[in-house]
């Protein structure tokens, strides 16, 4: 304790063990300086009687002796001196000027080696020796003033926010492992990012460079398929994760109890054709509804947060319409996306008559039948108008001959025929193509969540350039049905933009597995408190003019703040992984750098094999198939309406 009678007593030893080093350094000049304070005339007969009782005990039986002594005695009352602490005093500079006062006191005596007169030598001893216990005696005492909390070390608090992480790889039939270092208490150590249950969805987060598709996705994809399987991947910049797809297929396909085909849908390069409204898979016509809603959804997102409105319902029933009555045309055989485009194009009096012939649509259709009848023109082409723009946008050879053909199915995860299927996005066509891929995706959804299908994983890079309808509903009820969900998205706001405030956050918080690069504003603040809290020290210090006081104490504060989501190095994540009842994990919050081996990736690429070709088409055979379906839709009106035709 700090008492007054504790402070004086021990300034009372410190003063006396420093008054014994001056008595012992005082004797030590007397005995081996004599001579020359015999000559200066500072010697006296009494002194040297003391002197000579004291060198009977050894004292100066060696020049080491006295100096050491007082050297001992000195340091002895440095130990316990308290001073007034100053911030502005260093370290480094009161470790030199003891340690340099320490050789000048100890080596003072060489200076007996030179060719000097005795006395010239002996004023030199002194000084130097002088010099070097002053030195001494400031160093030690500015090292006593010294602040040794060392707080402005970790600026960053990063000692602090450390915590520990999973160490252990912990695998399973479908996990997804990432290897990775993280730091504790400025250590580094090894970890592992342990993605055991994939079926509990797991979304990445980063900024465009963070490494999402580099450092995780990629992973995603040769584990999955390495572990047996079936899967969809939506390449926004196609063919960069296709390939790795490919080449992985190529590479472990003997794991498979049936090798799955690999097939690819893209627009700019045509290798597969499908038909997304295939008949087969249209059982009712709750699937033409949900089909004509991705279409129109997907080539308008605006309306996305505008579902129930007038002006958005109508277009969606107006294009179910269209879809079901060629669904039940004989048997589907023209259920085409692209016949239902060319449908829609039909003058009014040709198409409500037509559409008239089939009565499943009656109630579909009657309200704009009405409008028509009525002549009121503003209403009806405020309900139709803007489906017609919408689907005109996509009328174009290419698309209508991939989207008219049939060489696979969607059901990826079929146990008979399992499939990896690829679907290409381009970022410059994106609200074309994007409006496509989006009723591919929404059927395929459908089609793979079900009982008695194989485990199958589907990845959506960049999926809010594309139109995931009911993905919420995919991601709650797929895990049944063995299906993983793996969806990359750069911000949380770009989540908003495309799906709107209420969709955006019930995805965010339904998945299971997180992982996030640098990401800034409201995504890190929500990340952070996701991520939840650890203890964590804190130490001040309070100087005033008399003393010193330390407080130190801890609370709990967010074990990853948002300003350090937000300062995140690419391939450098932070997340949170969920675990199984029979697999717990008690760590399951990371901050750590994962580990790519570059060299093997590099060599890895190096030798990939291109995707194959499916076909050579020409523009003519492209053009003919365009012009055919033209045609169908005549056929259709000469059937139905032979005396409209």
């Amino acid at each position: 304790m700090s008492t007054g009678e504790n402070e004086q007593a021990l300034r009372k030893i410190i003063d006396m063990t420093r008054i014994c080093s001056m008595v012992i350094l005082c004797m030590h000049f007397y005995h081996y300086c004599h001579p020359a304070l015999y000559k200066w005339g500072y010697t006296q007969e009494f002194t040297d009687r003391i002197m000579t009782n004291v060198s009977r005990t050894g004292l100066f039986n060696s020049i080491w002796n006295s100096k050491l002594l007082s050297l001992l005695f000195l340091f002895t009352s440095l130990i316990g001196a308290k001073g007034k602490k100053e911030e502005k005093i260093s370290l480094r500079y009161s470790a030199i000027l003891m340690v340099t006062g320490v050789l000048l006191f100890l080596l003072s005596h060489l200076i007996w080696y030179f060719h000097l007169s005795r006395l010239i030598m002996t004023a030199v001893y002194i000084l130097i020796m002088t010099s070097g216990y002053i030195m001494i005696l400031t160093g030690g005492t500015w090292l006593s003033r010294l602040i040794k909390l060392q707080l402005r070390n970790d600026i960053f608090n990063s000692l602090n926010e450390s915590f520990p992480q999973e160490e252990r790889l912990i695998e399973n039939e479908y996990s997804v492992n990432l290897p990775a270092q993280y730091k504790l208490k400025g250590v580094i150590r090894k970890s592992w990012i342990n993605f055991i249950n994939p079926f509990r969805a797991l979304l990445v987060i980063g900024t465009p460079g963070a490494g999402k598709s580099y450092f995780v996705i990629r992973h995603v994809i040769t584990q999955t398929i390495k572990k047996g399987f079936c899967m969809f991947i939506y390449d926004f910049k196609f063919s960069d994760l296709s390939i790795i797809a490919y080449n992985t297929l190529v590479k472990y396909a003997s794991r498979y109890k049936i090798k799955p085909k690999f097939y690819v849908i893209a627009f700019d390069k045509i290798y597969h054709r499908c038909n997304p409204l295939d008949p087969a898979t249209m059982e009712d016509i709750t699937d033409a509804s949900e089909s004509s809603r991705t279409i129109m959804l997907g080539l308008n997102k605006d309306w996305i947060k505008k579902q129930g409105d007038f002006f958005v319902e109508s277009p969606i029933n107006f294009v179910t319409a269209a879809i079901w009555f060629l669904r039940k045309y004989k048997d589907g055989i023209y259920c085409t996306l692209p016949h239902v485009i060319e449908l829609m194009q039909l003058e009014y009096r040709t198409l409500f008559p037509l559409l008239r012939t089939e009565p499943e649509i009656d109630v579909l259709i009657n309200p704009f039948e009405s409008a028509y009848r009525h002549e009121a023109w503003e209403q009806l082409e405020g309900q139709i108008a803007s489906a017609k723009i919408g689907m005109a946008r996509l009328s174009s050879p290419q698309l209508y001959y991939v989207l008219s053909g049939n060489d696979f199915t969607l059901d990826i995860n079929n146990p008979n025929e399992p499939k990896i299927v690829c679907m290409g996005n381009n970022p410059q066509k994106q609200q074309i193509f994007g409006a496509v891929l989006s009723l591919y995706i929404s059927r395929l959804i459908k089609l793979v969540n079900k009982k008695d299908k194989l485990k199958c994983s589907i990845i959506g890079d960049e999926f809010p350039t594309a139109y995931w309808g009911s993905i919420d509903t995919l991601i709650a009820t797929a895990r049944a049905n063995k299906v993983a969900v793996t969806l990359a998205v750069q911000d949380y706001s770009q989540l908003k933009k495309d799906y709107g405030r209420e969709q955006a956050e019930v995805i965010m918080n339904i998945v299971g597995n997180v992982i996030s690069g640098q990401v800034v504003g409201d995504t890190a603040k929500s990340l952070s408190e996701r991520f939840g809290k650890i203890v964590q020290e804190r130490e001040s210090v309070s100087i005033n003019r008399m003393d010193t006081s330390v407080s130190r104490s801890t609370q709990m504060d967010s074990a990853i703040p948002p300003s350090k989501i937000a300062s995140l190095s690419s391939g450098e994540f932070v997340g949170m992984v969920a675990d199984n009842p029979d697999q717990k994990i008690e760590l399951k919050v990371f901050h750590s750098e994962i580990l790519n081996d570059h060299r093997a990736i590099r060599k890895e690429e190096e030798a990939y094999l291109p995707i194959p070709e499916v076909r050579k088409v020409t523009p003519q055979e492209i053009q003919n198939v365009y012009l055919n379906i033209k045609e169908d839709i005549k056929l259709i009106i000469e059937d139905r309406l032979p005396e409209a035709a």
